[in-house]
């Protein structure tokens, strides 16, 4: 169990902590270069990080927010860490950071077998917004699209 977390912005310095959520996390992971790309050449991308009281990256929430809408690209949580509310936090983290940019609506992809996020968000207000069918491409599942407006 975690006593501490901290949430706050990522850097490039963090590219590598987060490498290994993401490879272990999904099937088709982004790759150095893309992180980099985001940290240093997307003016839209804004990271989050979620560290231990050892400085280790246990996950990891990035979004990109143009003009008053925001997307959530990925969100990862260590393996060793599910389900200790880590995913949570970081996306209260993802949300308090996109109210404080004026941002009014906020959406996302999310595996229509993965209830388990699912449930996460709508315990967050993300209502369904609709189905990509085989948005996917490891294995052409279809992505349940969730969104939340803020008052």
């Amino acid at each position: 169990m975690i006593d501490t977390v901290l949430y706050r912005k990522m850097t490039v310095a963090d590219i590598d902590g987060v490498l290994k959520i993401e490879e272990e996390a999904f099937s088709l992971p982004w790759t150095r270069d893309a992180f980099v790309q985001e940290m240093t050449t997307n003016l839209h991308a804004y990271y989050i990080v979620a560290e231990n009281d050892q400085g280790q990256i246990i996950g990891f929430c990035g979004m990109w927010m143009i003009i008053d809408e925001s997307h959530i690209t990925n969100v990862a949580v260590a393996e060793q860490v599910k389900g200790q509310g880590i995913g949570e936090g970081l996306m209260r983290e993802a949300i308090r950071v996109a109210r404080e940019h004026e941002v009014v609506l906020m959406s996302l992809e999310v595996r229509v077998s993965n209830t388990i996020a699912q449930n996460l968000y709508r315990k967050l207000d993300f209502k369904n917004g609709g189905i990509r069918k085989g948005y996917y491409t490891d294995n052409q599942e279809n992505a349940l699209v969730m969104w939340v407006e803020f008052k």
